[in-house]
């Protein structure tokens, strides 16, 4: 059993594999950083919950030196802010088409499908997943996306998934426990 099996879920040897190779995790943001629900209040502000130990696992792969990117779908001020905090240097908001900010990333990065991980959370994910070394989905991600990840988190989004898959990076690549700031 290894230490990722004792703290989250049994892993296949194959996905530890595919994690030891991952250089650049890229994140949908609602209902994988948040639960996907979006509080609107009467003045127009948008409010999203995200959670502190998703940022401390943001901020230990980027110390472990794996890049971090967001593409999103939406466009908010609360996105470029948290990301900002936890010191994401690739953030694409507005992005329909999420192919084209992949390929850019791909490109600016020169790195092989095979070293980039993405996790989701619905259909719209699906795209650059197929493209992933590593296709992760969210515990409550839609029933199609799940059928078809490589890894679905036991945690779901909102709630600490993203964490979980950081931590499977950092185990598998055996930098775990190297950070010690803060989840700002």
């Amino acid at each position: 059993m290894t230490l990722f099996d004792s703290l989250y879920q049994p892993v296949s040897s194959a996905i530890n594999t595919k994690a030891a190779a991952i250089k650049l995790l890229i994140c949908d943001v609602d209902g994988v950083f948040s639960d996907g629900r979006i509080y609107l209040g009467n003045n127009g502000e948008e409010l999203k919950a995200f959670h502190t130990r998703d940022g401390y696992g943001i901020k230990a792969l980027r110390q472990a030196g794996i890049e971090v990117a967001v593409i999103t779908g939406r466009n908010s001020a609360i996105v470029q802010q948290r990301m900002t905090s936890l010191t994401v240097p690739y953030i694409y908001q507005g992005q329909e088409n999420k192919l084209a900010a992949f390929a850019d990333l791909q490109q600016q990065l020169q790195l092989t499908p095979a070293q980039i991980a993405y996790i989701g959370d619905d259909l719209a994910d699906w795209s650059v997943m197929q493209q992933c070394g590593l296709a992760v989905a969210v515990k409550d991600a839609h029933p199609y996306l799940v059928q078809q990840a490589d890894y679905i988190t036991s945690l779901p989004g909102g709630f600490g998934a993203v964490r979980e898959l950081c931590d499977l990076l950092l185990i598998s690549q055996n930098r775990f426990g190297l950070f010690d700031g803060s989840s700002t």
